[in-house]
C-alpha cells in the first residue's frame, strides 16, 4: 500500500498582510503532478485544510481544483480530516456524496463511524480519520464523562477505531494533535489555552503508521510510525530553515512503514537576513533570488530614514524589517516612575533600551540643546 501523506495546507493564509494563494496554487500545481507521478493508492491530508473557519473564496476554489485533479485526472482516492483550524462542518458537507466518488472527509467527530477500506494485493488496510475535536465535544457525542483532556479524548477516538479492525489487519490512523515531544512552530495556533493540549504517542500503539498533523516541521515522534507530514509551505520566519516536505508512505504485508520525504519547490522561498543596511544592499546585487519573501534585521545603530524603501528596491518582497533585539539589561535603568524624570532622561533610557547602548558624550550635549531650544519655542508661544 502506498499513500501520500500530507497536512497543513492552510489554504488562504495571509501572511504580513500578503495573501499567500497564488504561492499555495503554485505548490500544489506540483503536488498534484507528484500524485500523477508517484500513483499512490491514496492521498491523506491530516487536517488544516483551510487556514480559517470561513475560508475566502479563493481557497475554496483552489481547493476544489485541486481535490478534482487528483480525483479525476489521477483517480485516486483522498481521505481528509478537520483540524483546528478548519470549519468541520463546512469542510465536511456533502460527505457522503463525495465518498462515493472516493473523496472521504471527516469533519465532525459525529461522522467518526468506520474506517475507509483500501485494498492492495495484500489485502485490505483500514485507514482511520480522526478528526480534531475539543474534549467536551467528544465528552459529550459519546456520552462519556471521564473524557476531559486532549489526549482522552484522542484516545476514546482511537480505541473505538482500533475495535473494529479484525486483528492482524494493517491499520492507519489520521489525527490532527500535538503529540508530547514534538517540535513546534510559531506559526501553529495553540489547541487549547490554559489546559494541557499535548498527548502521549502511546495512544497510537495498535497503528501501524500515524499520519499527523499540526506541527509545521516535518519530524518522526518516538516511534518510528507516529509522523508529521509538516506544513506545505513556510508560514513563520521562523521556519525559515526548515525543509517542506510530503511524506511518501508504503507499508508491505505485515504492515512495516517505510517512509520517504519528497521536497516541493516554492514559488518563493522564505528568508531571513541580518546585518548593517550597506551589507544587505550590497549583498541584494549578488543575490539570484532578490524575489524571496524576507525579513531583514538590521544591526546599524543610527537612524535611516525611509529603511523599508530602501531595501524594498533591493528586495521587492520584503515584508518585516526590523532591529536587531538586545537584551533586557538596559530595560533596568528605564524603570520607576517616569513623571518624575526629565525628558533628557527619558530620552536617554529609551535610546539605551533600542539600541542597548548609552548615549556618547556629544550626543548627550546635542540632545540637551535640541531640547532647550524647544522649550524655549514653547514659552515663546504660550498666551
Amino acid at each position: 500500500m502506498r499513500f501520500l501523506h500530507t497536512a497543513d495546507w492552510h489554504l488562504g493564509r495571509i501572511f504580513h498582510n500578503t495573501h499567500l494563494t497564488e504561492d499555495q496554487a503554485y505548490i500544489l500545481d506540483q503536488f498534484v503532478a507528484l500524485v500523477g507521478d508517484v500513483k499512490p493508492d491514496a492521498v491523506v491530508i491530516a487536517g488544516d485544510v483551510y487556514d480559517r473557519s470561513v475560508p475566502p473564496p479563493e481557497a475554496v476554489r483552489l481547493l476544489d481544483d485541486v481535490l478534482s485533479r487528483i480525483l479525476l485526472d489521477c483517480r485516486v482516492p483522498v481521505i481528509v480530516t478537520a483540524g483546528n483550524h478548519d470549519s468541520p462542518e463546512r469542510l465536511g458537507f456533502g460527505d457522503k456524496v463525495m465518498a462515493r466518488q472516493k473523496l472521504h472527509v471527516i469533519g465532525q467527530v459525529s461522522a467518526v463511524t468506520q474506517p475507509v477500506i483500501l485494498q492492495d494485493s495484500h489485502g485490505p488496510v483500514y485507514f482511520c480519520p480522526i478528526p480534531y475535536a475539543e474534549p467536551a465535544i467528544v465528552r459529550e457525542r459519546f456520552q462519556d464523562a471521564a473524557v476531559h483532556s486532549h489526549e482522552q479524548a484522542l484516545a476514546l477516538l482511537a480505541r473505538r477505531f482500533d475495535a473494529m479492525i479484525p486483528t492482524g489487519a494493517r491499520r492507519v490512523a489520521i489525527a490532527h494533535a500535538f503529540v508530547a515531544g514534538g517540535m513546534s512552530s510559531e506559526s501553529e495556533r495553540p489547541l487549547s489555552i490554559g489546559g494541557i493540549a499535548t498527548v502521549n504517542a502511546a495512544i497510537f500503539a495498535p497503528f501501524h503508521y500515524v499520519a499527523l498533523g499540526h506541527l509545521h516541521q516535518a519530524q518522526q515522534i518516538g516511534v518510528p510510525q507516529v509522523r508529521y507530514a509538516g506544513s506545505l509551505l513556510k508560514y513563520s520566519f521562523a521556519e525559515a530553515t526548515h525543509r517542506k516536505t510530503v511524506s511518501r508512505v508504503e507499508l508491505d504485508a505485515s504492515g512495516n512503514a517505510t517512509v520517504e520525504a519528497i521536497t516541493l519547490n516554492p514559488r518563493r522561498n522564505m528568508r531571513c537576513l541580518e546585518g548593517h543596511m550597506a551589507e544587505i544592499l550590497a549583498a541584494a546585487a549578488r543575490d539570484d533570488a532578490r524575489d524571496d519573501y524576507i525579513m531583514v534585521t538590521l544591526k546599524d545603530h543610527g537612524a535611516i530614514l525611509h529603511a523599508m524603501d530602501k531595501v524594498r528596491q533591493a528586495y521587492p518582497n520584503i515584508l518585516h524589517l526590523e532591529k536587531a533585539r538586545l537584551s533586557g539589561e538596559s530595560l533596568e535603568a528605564s524603570r520607576g516612575d517616569h513623571r518624575r524624570r526629565s525628558e533628557a532622561d527619558l530620552f536617554s533610557g529609551f535610546f539605551a533600551q533600542v539600541t542597548g547602548q548609552q548615549l556618547a558624550e556629544a550626543e548627550t550635549a546635542t540632545l540637551g540643546r535640541l531640547l532647550d531650544q524647544f522649550n524655549r519655542r514653547e514659552r515663546e508661544v504660550e498666551p
